[in-house]
């Protein structure tokens, strides 16, 4: 393949950012707008084109003597070199899973690029809102096609700084500042645990390259050479570090706090950053260092265990929230952790009549539902944007009715909440069905528990949409009557749900599977059948409570008080953190050090001081200023010390 395409697809989005970020203030917004969609549109065509070349040209460079499509280093240039094998590079490195990300991510950022020049309007700062929309575009596709695990570790951080721009990009509201830099001091914590298990895995192993670290685990187990610290061996210790990262990347409990705060910023960012794109990295490192993660079974049950608890939780507390935006927020929580439960029983491999379930149904179902689930959640968010651009508001109570005066957004917020229900023939219920087939192969616990995760989504999202869209018509409509908004912004929620409704379809596993073995997906009726079932009852649970005004929801929240308070406030993990942070560290750790800091380091500094102060009071007449005192100073001195040195000689 010409290096040039992918030279591009990374250049445009850089080059975009320099110059609406340099020369954007004296720029027309038009331009500014202008610049940016077309920027990010070329690098969405050409992103097409290297995807559709590497899986559907045939051309020798992508396919090995078995007809396997497997990894592809396009360039790989030496940027560092620490020892004559430990060698960082910079590269752009085409495989089934880099290939499908760089289709979704330059579809959903263009549609945000896209919606935002009609949302964004009239906001100031406009122009940088652009600048810093590139920029992240351009550390995420950085990231997908890193050749190596440092140059990954480069753009995962750079994704963290483009986050805190974004969140914080109302920067004169306190609650948007204080959610950039909560985003940015959690992740920076678990991104430390990445860069810890980067250097341990490393150390062993003596390189940083994806090729050399998955073409041959057993080797790099090896070249571990059975080093264990704390009961652990060295291989899973740094496994589980390089997890952290992908913790808190995508939001896994405990390191979940940021995500919901970080509505605060525009509602595009929430749809291309905390949807589709940067909260996905998370399972996106999982799959890349699979594996190696295949190698040590703990790992894998530490990914699973996280996973599984996060997808409850985050599914509970999405059933009790008002602003629709956390909602959202928590539902993306619960499907990441979702995907890594599917990634983490996907390392066994059980034979099933002629199909190997795991690692090839699991592995492929997670980043089939990576696929579809950006597609569809970038929709739900970006319409949601739709309601707020329409109400200015982003609590449920403030809306009702709206199917009447927002036609557009009702069926397209419609079919996403179909879709990730898991709702048949949309995009979710074919790779949800995948993912529940393959927990299910591995345990049936396992996938009696996501089946019941997968029914509280059903429940909490049409619980939504009912509130939005069909109970009681707020009064204020009388003031401001509701409308769609302009063609920007409803051109992308069509687009993307015709994409929801069809991308179920696709032979995903043809294409994006472990070990270039292509899986054909296949619906099994023992798992999809009560899926479904469990999904429509979940859905008609929430049509008797929300369809229209009543006081069903009111005696439910009556009759268990304290659970609802509880999910409402996110089972109090704000309130927890405050507590360790402000009355533990701050309160007792912190004042105890500065106690003894200041009572016993700098008071004996302080004693030093003051006695050398002192001393130098009652010898400063020995300087003053008259000849004959020094002469008379250096005579005594002399014979004191000629006494000394006769003592001594006696």
């Amino acid at each position: 393949m010409d290096i040039t395409l992918p030279i591009l697809i990374l250049a445009i989005p850089i080059a975009m950012f320099l110059i609406l970020g340099i020369g954007g203030v004296v720029m027309p917004r038009k331009v500014a707008g202008v610049l940016g969609i077309l920027g990010m549109g070329t690098c969405a065509v050409l992103a097409y084109i290297v995807a559709f070349t590497y899986f559907f040209s045939g051309a020798p460079d992508f396919i090995t003597e078995l007809g396997q499509r497997l990894q592809y280093q396009v360039f790989d240039c030496t940027w560092l070199a620490f020892t004559e094998k430990l060698v960082v590079k910079i590269g752009f490195l085409l495989d089934p899973i880099s290939a499908m990300m760089l289709v979704v991510i330059t579809t959903i950022s263009f549609m945000v690029h896209l919606y935002s020049w009609g949302y964004m309007e009239h906001e100031p700062g406009f122009q940088r809102y652009y600048a810093f929309l590139s920029l992240f575009s351009f550390s995420m596709l950085g990231l997908v096609v890193a050749t190596n695990i440092f140059q990954m570790y480069i753009f995962w951080e750079l994704v963290g700084v483009s986050s805190y721009l974004l969140i914080g990009f109302f920067y004169k509201l306190p609650s948007a500042v204080a959610a950039s830099k909560k985003a940015f001091i959690v992740t920076r914590f678990a991104d430390l645990g990445f860069l810890i298990g980067i250097l341990v895995l490393s150390y062993y192993t003596d390189t940083f390259n994806f090729q050399t670290l998955t073409s041959n685990p057993e080797l790099v187990m090896a070249e571990c050479g059975g080093a264990t610290f704390m009961g652990a061996s060295v291989m899973t210790w740094a496994m589980v570090l390089i997890f952290m990262g992908g913790m808190g990347k995508s939001a896994m409990m405990p390191l979940h706090i940021w995500l919901p705060d970080a509505m605060e910023g525009p509602t595009p960012v929430s749809a291309l950053i905390h949807a589709a794109t940067m909260v996905v990295a998370g399972v996106y490192l999982v799959a890349r260092m699979f594996p190696c993660y295949c190698q040590v079974p703990a790992s894998m049950d530490f990914v699973g265990i996280v996973g599984a608890i996060t997808a409850f939780y985050a599914a509970v507390v999405a059933c009790c929230q008002i602003d629709i935006k956390r909602v959202l927020a928590f539902s993306t929580i619960s499907q990441i952790a979702f995907m890594m439960v599917s990634l983490a029983v996907a390392r066994d491999y059980i034979p099933v009549g002629e199909h190997w379930h795991a690692p090839g149904l699991g592995y492929m179902a997670s980043m089939f539902h990576l696929f579809t689930h950006a597609m569809f959640k970038a929709l739900l968010f970006l319409g949601a944007g739709c309601l707020i651009h329409a109400v200015h508001s982003n609590d449920y109570t403030a809306m009702g009715g709206l199917r009447k005066y927002m036609p557009v957004t009702h069926w397209t917020f419609l079919i996403g909440c179909l879709a990730i229900a898991g709702i048949p023939p949309f995009s979710g219920f074919f790779s949800k069905d995948e993912m529940l087939s393959a927990m299910y192969q591995n345990s049936f616990f396992w996938g009696a528990w996501m089946t019941m995760v997968a029914g509280l989504t059903a429940f909490y999202m049409f619980r939504l949409y009912y509130l939005i869209f069909w109970w009681e018509e707020n009064p204020h409509y009388k003031e401001h009557k509701p409308h769609d908004g302009p063609w920007q912004m409803s051109l992308p929620l069509i687009i993307l749900a015709l994409v929801s409704c069809v991308a179920g379809f696709i032979p995903f596993g043809e294409f994006v599977t472990y070990n270039g073995e292509p899986y054909h997906i296949h619906l099994e009726a023992g798992v999809a059948i009560p899926s479904v079932i469990v999904a429509v009852c979940a859905i008609a649970l929430a049509t008797w409570l929300y369809a229209k005004k009543n006081d069903r929801p009111a005696k439910m929240r009556a009759a268990l008080p304290t659970l609802w308070e509880a999910a409402h406030r996110r089972f109090y993990w704000d309130e927890i953190y405050q507590f360790i942070t402000h009355r533990i560290i701050f309160g007792i750790i912190c004042k105890s050090i500065a106690w003894f800091d200041r009572h016993v380091i700098d008071a004996t500094m302080d004693g030093f001081a003051k006695i050398t102060q002192k001393a130098s009071v009652s010898i400063r007449g020995m300087q003053n200023g008259h000849i004959q005192a020094y002469v008379a100073w250096y005579f005594f001195g002399a014979l004191a010390l000629a006494a000394f040195v006769w003592w001594c000689i006696a």
